[in-house]
């Protein structure tokens, strides 16, 4: 449906890309930037999967990257399309004022931290969503649908050693198995908002990860799982790189008038120094697991080679990205 070229867009897009807080740059050198990695960095299921277990290169985005945010705010952000400072929603509403809007996925990324940062990557397309096709289920179906399928594939492109051995090289996860997500849905778009501090372990992670954020380089890719034969292989929505992130150079926002600051704020500081102790009790242990509300999520776990489709497995890490993998 869309190519992953980021270099010949319409000018709405080259508007939305221009009005972040950093620069679209080249994948190979994007200091404190985005970029848009080759597809085929990833790995997914491929066409035989459930019998051979093979995966294949992901090949193109199905979606266009259009841009990426990075906020901070006095507060949680969430509903960033809805803010009235989203850059995304400005350009679209004055470029398409008659209607036959693009649509747009945005995947909002929480970080627990003190600042409230948010990493926010956006994507969007003008075909139309195949009827029957796992976007088109995605959209329609409830959270609990949601929350099945929505995949995340991480790469640590470069970092330090304890950044890599506490995430490891790869890790793929159902996101809403494993933290708390909320989904926004509007006549033209959907986001989804991912509270990384929903979970003790990814906020110790992510916070010890955040300590050296300057130096990382990653790729995140998001995709809607495939369950069945009939839905492989599996294509990626779109795919998003970020490098040595610098956090002063976070645009800061005001939070919106219905998020009570207040209340989101409350439980921050006793859960962020818990989440640190029992981050680094798994860095120093990694067969370690936590139980949370939100089930297992398994750092530097075992692959499951069963098909991963069990809501046991909630996340699984890899040490390297084979040709040929088994597991999620």
């Amino acid at each position: 449906m869309a190519s992953a070229d980021c270099k010949s867009e319409l000018e709405w897009v080259e508007r939305v890309r221009s009005g972040g807080a950093v620069p679209l740059l080249e994948p190979d050198n994007c200091p404190n930037g985005w970029a848009c990695p080759p597809g085929d960095n990833f790995m997914v299921r491929g066409p035989d999967y459930f019998s051979t277990r093979v995966k294949i290169p992901a090949g193109e985005y199905l979606l266009k990257p259009i841009g990426f945010d990075w906020i901070k705010s006095s507060a949680k952000i969430g509903e960033v399309l809805n803010h009235p400072s989203s850059q995304v929603r400005k350009v679209i509403e004055d470029e398409f004022p008659d209607g036959d809007k693009p649509f747009v996925w945005a995947f909002n990324l929480q970080v627990p931290s003190k600042d409230n940062y948010s990493a926010v990557a956006y994507f969007a397309t003008k075909d139309p969503i195949p009827e029957g096709s796992l976007m088109d289920l995605f959209l329609k179906g409830d959270d609990g649908f949601r929350n099945s399928r929505l995949k995340l594939i991480a790469n640590i492109v470069k970092g330090p050693w304890i950044v890599r051995k506490a995430v490891g090289e790869q890790a793929i996860c159902i996101i809403g198995r494993a933290l708390s997500c909320k989904y926004y849905l509007a006549d033209n778009f959907i986001e989804v908002d991912v509270d990384i501090g929903s979970s003790m372990v990814a906020s110790a992670i992510v916070h010890l990860a955040f300590g050296y954020i300057t130096t990382l380089t990653v790729d995140l890719a998001f995709l809607i799982e495939s369950q069945t034969q009939s839905e492989l292989p599996e294509r990626i929505l779109g795919a998003i790189r970020f490098s040595e992130l610098n956090p002063t150079s976070a645009l800061p926002i005001e939070p919106s008038s219905h998020i009570n600051a207040a209340n989101l704020q409350s439980s921050l500081p006793t859960r962020l120094w818990k989440s640190i102790g029992q981050g680094f009790t798994h860095i120093l242990n990694p067969s370690a697991q936590e139980s949370d509300s939100t089930g297992s999520l398994h750092v530097n776990g075992n692959v499951d080679h069963e098909g991963g489709i069990k809501d046991a497995k909630k996340c699984e890490n890899y040490p390297s990205r084979p040709n040929i993998s088994r597991g999620d």
